[in-house]
């Protein structure tokens, strides 16, 4: 009460989780606590205890269960007993051995006698702790309505808990061990319940699904999750803030300074405004908005927890607990104005989008051409697809009749597909002439090839007109070089054919085209 300290006690095991609810409809309206330690969550109402819950154990594995009773009767000995544990234990499809079981591995050789004359008689248990805790509205979305309570458990389970009776309604098993639930809905209508898992999946849980639906995997494991409004925030241990939408599509990412060690929501009904807020390594407290940050502010030791609601008369109140163990309490000012933060956030359109484009005047020209594109549009189109239809047709001959006359630099042929290139070098008037040629079949070589060179005789006198090629073996290039002397001094130029045949085919393989350079004047000295 205030900085008194009203209630102190004692919890066998380590608390997990604590939260806040209502059990029933007695006026006044006082909620309940309930607190996770260990397999128990301990409900507190009043300042006492007021319920135990004990998550259902675990499966026994029967043949654990016989070795143990076949121990209390005397039938084996103590070191058979241990050997069977132990075999039990390496096998990875087996149910897991029970506490006693596994101190009785660990137990001397000295003392194992002594451990299974004093232990023999106590039951096989085998439990579980739980991870997460949260509510759900049972039939109200009011603030003071009944809820019920969701369970995360490490053996990968999910329990919604009656509030009254404090049954298991159900029962779902998750692929991996959840840290973070958030809930949204009402139990008796309709609800989603959002499980961030330690493998670093989000998973979404239906009213009435057999399964969850698995909807985001996470590049870093969860800090934490929130849900405003729609929209599901996430924090990660790359320092990074994201957000979803309802159809699980990633709307921002914002990358933090620092790490970043717990989150929280915020809902200022005041002003109605709902944002998170973000704590830091480096003592500091951010709010954001959407993805806009609001405010900053910085307290004594790095926040290791935090909770933004109601505290005594006070309607907006944020409590931080910070690794050192303190705890401190911070009331926002009824008349704050957050909008501040949001105008200097730049939200909204840039200001470059108000400034003034310089559009040229309109033409007379540009004038009188959209009115003829008005009046002779379909003609115009009627024309643009005629001429498309013959600019294709064209193309389709030529490529057919470069197919028939072999002009292509690569053969279409089965028996022979071959590759050609040639590059002319010097400036005259001598020339050489490079050829290469290059197998492209995969493991059959070519063998009586040969190149044939046909030119203008009044031009150009050549070297070698015909060259025998040798065995072509795949995947590699042969280069075959000719010398050209250009016998006209007037700078008039011609092509030379190149022709690939081989022996025993009266057609090419291969039809080249070079067109020769201009000759440059022989200089005499």
């Amino acid at each position: 009460n205030g900085t008194t300290l009203s209630y102190d006690g004692n919890i066998v095991e380590t608390p997990t989780a604590i939260i806040s609810f209502h059990v029933d409809t007695t006026e006044p309206r006082i909620p309940a606590i309930a607190l996770a330690a260990g397999p128990y969550i301990y409900v507190y109402k009043n300042i006492r205890p007021y319920f135990k819950f004990t998550v259902p154990s675990l499966d026994i594995n029967q043949l654990e269960q016989d070795l143990w009773n076949q121990a209390k009767a005397d039938k084996i000995d103590v070191q058979m007993l241990h050997d069977m544990l132990e075999s039990i234990k390496s096998d990875s499809d087996a149910v897991p051995l029970t506490p006693l079981s596994t101190k009785f591995l660990q137990t001397a050789p000295h003392q194992r006698s002594h451990f299974v004359s004093v232990y023999r008689e106590n039951p096989l248990k085998r439990q579980t702790v739980i991870t997460a805790l949260e509510t759900l509205k049972k039939s109200h979305p009011d603030d003071d309505a009944i809820s019920c309570l969701i369970i995360g458990t490490e053996n990968k389970d999910m329990y919604i808990l009656d509030p009254e009776a404090f049954t298991v309604l159900v029962k779902q098993a998750l692929p991996s061990q959840p840290v973070f639930l958030r809930s949204t809905g009402l139990y008796d209508v309709d609800y989603r319940i959002l499980v961030a898992c330690r493998n670093g999946n989000i998973l979404v849980m239906k009213k009435g699904a057999n399964t969850p639906k698995f909807c985001i995997t996470l590049n870093s494991h969860p800090i934490g999750i929130e849900r405003i409004g729609k929209n599901i925030v996430i924090a990660t241990m790359d320092k990074n803030l994201m957000c979803y939408n309802n159809k699980i599509k990633n709307l921002w990412s914002i990358p933090m300074p620092t790490n970043i060690t717990c989150l929280a929501s915020m809902d200022f009904k005041a002003k109605t405004f709902k944002g998170v807020l973000v704590g830091m390594d480096n003592n500091e407290v951010r709010v954001y908005r959407d993805k806009f940050l609001v405010d900053t502010m910085t307290v004594p030791d790095i926040p290791a927890m935090m909770q933004f609601g109601k505290y005594d008369r006070e309607e907006s109140t944020l409590i931080v607990i910070t690794k050192s163990g303190g705890l401190h309490i911070f009331i926002l000012k009824r008349n704050v104005d957050l909008s501040q933060g949001l105008a200097s956030a730049s939200v909204g359109p840039s200001p470059k989008q108000f400034q003034k484009l310089n559009v040229p005047r309109k033409t007379k020209t540009f004038v009188d051409q959209t009115l003829r594109e008005r009046e002779h549009g379909v003609a115009m189109h009627r024309q643009f697809q005629h001429d498309l239809y013959r600019l294709r047709l064209t193309t389709a001959r030529n490529f057919a009749e470069a197919l028939e006359k072999k002009m292509m630099p690569i053969s279409s042929s089965n028996f022979a597909p071959l590759k050609l290139a040639a590059n002319v070098q010097g400036i005259g008037p001598m020339f050489r002439l490079s050829i290469e040629i290059m197998n492209t079949s995969n493991s059959h070589p070519i063998l009586g090839a040969y190149v044939v060179l046909v030119t203008n005789d009044t031009l150009y006198v050549l070297e070698k007109s015909y060259i025998n090629l040798p065995l072509l073996v795949p995947s590699l290039t042969y280069t075959v070089n000719t010398m050209v002397r250009c016998t006209s001094d007037q700078g008039i130029t011609d092509a030379i054919n190149v022709f690939v045949y081989i022996k025993g085919k009266c057609s090419p393989v291969l039809t080249a085209i070079i067109d020769m350079p201009a000759s440059e004047s022989m200089i005499v000295v």
